[in-house]
This record gives C-alpha cells, structure tokens and sequence, in this order.
C-alpha cells in the first residue's frame, strides 16, 4: 500500500501488498484476439507446453533448464542475515557505496515503458528522469498509469498495436486470457537469462531462483520479476505504545485476544480493540491461502481451502469478534481503507495490515505523535500452541520485454534491468530510489532524505521493470527494521510452502470465478448476516457446479508435476 519514501520503497510504499487489496481484472475479448492476431495459441495456462491451450505449469527437469544460475551479490552485507527464510536487513546505509554496474549499461535506445504508479505522476521530463537516463546511457519514455485503475486498460493495450517496449504486468491482473497475450506478446528471455547465460548480468543473477521460477510463463522465461518477501502479506499489527501505558498483554491464543479485546473496547470514549480480523484470522487457524494455492493434500485427495474444517473455525472465531461488538464500527460497515487512520487515532488498538504500514506508519507518526508505535504480535495456533503460516509467492509483479524487439535491444534492455536490480548499498540503487545528492536528496544522520524536489520527481516507476532481492532497510528508523526482521525470524520458523508453491498456474476460464462468491459470503457470515450453514451449502454447490472437475484438474497437474513443496 502507498506510503513512505524508503530505501526499498517499492515494497514498502507502490504495490499492493495484503490480501484484500488485489483487484478483479477480466481480461478483454480484444485481447484473446490479439493473441490470435500475435500468431500464439489461446492459453489459460501459464507455464503450460505452448501448444496445448489447456492450461498448467512447468516443473521438474523442464523448469531447472530455464532457470538463471543464482549468483549472490557481495555489494554489501546486511545488519541482520536472513534466518529461517526472513529477508535480511539493514538497520544503516553503509559509509561507502559500491558500484555494480561498470560504464553505461545502454547503447543509446530509446523504450517505451508501461507501468502501474501509486501516485502523481512528475514531469516527464524531469531532472531525475534525466539523471537516470544519463547513467543508463539509454532513454525510458514512462507511460504510467494509476494502479488502483490499472488493470481496467490493461487489456486494452494487450489488445492494441502499440504495446509498449517493456510492460508490468501484475498477478493480480492476470485474469481471463492475459497468461495468452503475455505469450503472444513478449519475449522468450530464455536463451539471455537462462543457466549461466545470467552471468553477464550480475544484479539479474543475484534474484533468487524462486522469484524466476515464478517467472515462466507459457513455457518460457518471460518474465523480469519483482522479488517479494516471504512473510508480510498480512500483519497482525498492535499499538505498543497504548498496550504498555495501559497495561494490556499481548495475547498469545485466540481465546486470549477475545477477552483482551472485550477489556480493551470503551465505545464512549470511542476506542475499540480491533479492525476486522479475517485475514489473521485465517492464518492463526492454518487455512490454506488464496487460489491457485488453496489446495491441501490428504489421504492423497485434494481438499480445497473452503472445504477444510480450518475455514470455518476462521469464520466463526472472527464472527465471534463482530457479534462481541470489538470491531470497530467503520469496520462493521466495510470501510476498510480507512483503517490504518483509526489504528493512528487510537479508534482501534489492532488491525491486520500488510507488512509497508510498519515503516509507513511509524514515519508517518513519527512528528504527529513521537510516542507512537507500531508493532507486530506473534501468531498463534488454534489452541495457543505452534501456528501453520504459508509461505507468499515469491514473486507476484513482473515486466515483459515485446517480442517484436531485436536481439541487440532485448540485450540493451537487460542490461538496463541489470541497472536497476542494483542491491541496496550500491550507488546504482541510490541513484534510482533517491535521484541525485544534493538535488533530490541530502544526508541526514547518514541516511538518504528527499529534498522538496525529490518528493516531487522520485517515484517508483523503475521498480516496476525489476527489483533486487527483497530487504528491510530502513537506516532512518532502524528499530523497525530490528523489529521486522525479529518477526519475520519467529514466524519463519513456523513457515510451510503450499501444495503448489512456486508454480504458475492459471485455472481454466471455465473454473475460474468458481471461488468468487465465498468472498462476499465470508463478509456475510462474520458480519452475522448468514451463517456456516450458508457456507457449507456454498461448497456443496461449488463441488456440484466445477469444484470437484477442478480438484480432478489439479490433481492432474500435480501427477505430471509433483508439489512445489
């Protein structure tokens, strides 16, 4: 979600991050034609062989041979090494930065960029776009568009004649036939990037090999990814501050935070204990995560998400919270996006979030209310013990290079990507995420800050084409990057992959709105307005309706594939 200007401010400020922030994007029929008019075949399936059309993934043997060789950068070392698959961090900006990249990366091209931007655009012209232009010995012409919106053209420039040279194009957008356009449309990186072949860009080679592997798609290397952390897509968040003056204990089971909460709400002084829960809800409980990777694999037969008895219990935990009357009211009403207001506020004392309002808020506060903090409990089980945390996908936002471009461009535009995948610590990445020193930036107590200037013409735009390895560095409030990374340690050590981890996987059209309607029931039933009956009458008719043939589906792709596990 939108917010602070940080070191790694595309994770912490442009995307999207938890859950309920993804957006319904039904892809056009223009573009099924423009795959048609592109010479590819109508795919619903990432990953699947290019002429099946039948949708899938590719695994095993076929995918290692695609893969780029994972080459870790020595740029710098991080305060805090990642532990049981946390991302490392760092709490400081090193004394000296190092230079990745030698000599200009370009060759004097000009490309077309089409990218999503939370934000007011700057000037296109702009002294920082110039200053990185300059570096990258090649011009970037942004076509940017607002994210929250994005998806709603997106389809439309797949359909059209005049894709950009380099598009973003995010997970959540790849509805209906998008896995198809992306096929049609954009280049096979395989023989620049794959095995060794890397090598030649050392920032690309320091990606993790899960954030690549997320990367095939219609059978091909395609995609350049934006590497995500493997926690933080949802937050339980607390107010330390208040919890300390106020003495409350943070609650280690969920019969523990249901009394806590009971305690803690005072309508008539307008405070209650917490946002709506569900998301945390559903993790504290163990349900599998959202599709395509709500599937779990017992007494080898596949149980969906909807169908476990972790779903419900989900359901009637956080029904209990509404029907206690410890939600916050606004909450009860569905006005989600105002919640981080009332956790600021003090309105509501807890709120589930993902992982940018850690940084976002805290400097956000930091001259409002200098006692603020923000902080982060531990997830529980169901009984207080152990919880059962899924690992996110390891990339959920990629750009793609157009097909009609030739050899020596394809190269040129890697090795710009290879510019700007730059890991923290180097005068590349502080080049890209701070602009110029002295212009765009200056330095405080020996952390980068945006000048006036900065503010206005520094926004993510290139980390839209590709991102380094994802860190928490944060050398302005190094205390959040202490607590984030403790967290992320803690939670790791509890963290499984899904059945399907790290495969891309788009379910055919026919089965693919299947699972839309337990959305709003969820909303329903936690809210008192339906019950789990309602919901176990859903998943009879989700069985009946394509559920079951979508398990025979997937249990299918898992015999030819085996589990991402």
């Amino acid at each position: 979600m939108p917010n602070s200007q940080a070191p790694d401010s595309v994770s912490a400020q442009s995307r999207p991050h938890h859950p309920h922030s993804r957006r319904t994007f039904l892809a056009s029929t223009a573009v099924a034609a423009a795959a048609v008019a592109g010479g590819g075949p109508l795919l619903t399936g990432c990953g699947a062989a290019e002429s099946t059309g039948r949708g899938g993934t590719t695994s095993g043997k076929d995918l290692k041979k695609l893969l780029p060789t994972y080459v870790a950068s020595k740029a710098s070392e991080p305060d805090i090494p990642g532990r049981n698959g946390s991302s490392p961090g760092f709490t400081r900006v090193p004394e000296e930065l190092t230079a990745s990249v030698s000599g200009k990366p370009g060759k004097g091209g000009t490309y077309t960029a089409y990218t999503p931007l939370w934000g007011t655009p700057p000037p296109k012209d702009s002294a920082y776009y110039r200053a990185v232009d300059e570096a990258l010995g090649a011009r970037i012409q942004w076509r940017t568009q607002d994210g929250n919106t994005y998806g709603e053209k997106l389809g439309a420039v797949l359909a059209s004649d005049d894709v950009a040279d380099i598009v973003c194009v995010p997970q959540w957008e790849m509805a209906g036939r998008i896995h198809g356009a992306i096929s049609a449309k954009f280049a096979d990186l395989g023989p620049y990037l794959s095995g060794d072949k890397v090598k030649k860009y050392p920032n690309l080679a320091a990606i993790p090999t899960e954030a690549w592997q997320m990367s095939v798609f219609g059978g091909r290397l395609r995609g350049l990814p934006m590497p995500a952390r493997p926690l933080g897509g949802v937050v339980p968040f607390y107010r330390q501050d208040v919890f300390e003056k106020e003495g409350y204990e943070v609650p280690k089971s969920p019969d523990a935070f249901l009394a806590l909460a009971k305690e803690i709400t005072r309508p008539k002084s307008r405070v209650w204990a917490c946002e709506d829960m569900w998301w945390s809800a559903q993790i504290i409980f163990g349900c599998p995560p959202e599709k395509p990777y709500y599937w779990l694999e017992r007494d080898g037969k596949l149980v969906n998400k909807f169908e476990t008895d972790a779903y419900l219990e989900a359901l009637e935990w956080t029904r209990k919270l509404f029907a206690a009357k410890v939600v916050n009211p606004d909450a009860v009403a569905g006005k989600a996006n105002d919640a981080a207001v009332r956790f600021t506020s003090g309105q509501s004392l807890m709120m589930n979030d993902g992982d940018a309002k850690w940084y976002g808020l805290t400097a956000e506060q930091k001259d409002v209310n200098p006692e603020f903090v923000i902080q982060a409990m531990d997830f529980f089980g169901p009984d207080g013990g152990d919880p059962v945390i899924y690992q996110g996908a390891p990339a959920s936002i990629w750009s793609f290079l157009n097909k009609k471009l030739s050899k020596a461009q394809i190269e040129e535009c890697l090795a710009i990507a290879d510019f700007i995948a730059a890991p923290y610590g180097t005068r590349e990445q502080r080049l890209v995420d701070y602009g110029v020193e002295g212009e765009h930036h200056t330095i405080r107590d020996g952390a980068p800050v945006k000048t006036e200037l900065g503010v206005k013409e520094v926004v993510d735009t290139y980390r839209f084409i590709v991102s380094a390895e994802a860190t928490v560095s944060y050398p302005d409030h190094p205390q959040v990057v202490k607590d984030y990374c403790g967290w992320m340690q803690r939670m790791g050590a509890h963290m499984r992959k899904p059945l399907f981890f790290g495969m891309q996987i788009q379910e055919p059209n026919r089965y693919a709105s299947l699972a839309t309607p337990f959305e709003d029931l969820a909303k329903d039933v936690v809210r008192g307005r339906k019950s789990l009956r309602d919901v176990q009458n859903a998943v009879s008719d989700w069985r009946k309706g394509g559920g079951d043939k979508l398990r025979d589906w997937y249990a299918e792709l898992l015999e030819k594939n085996g589990s991402g596990v």
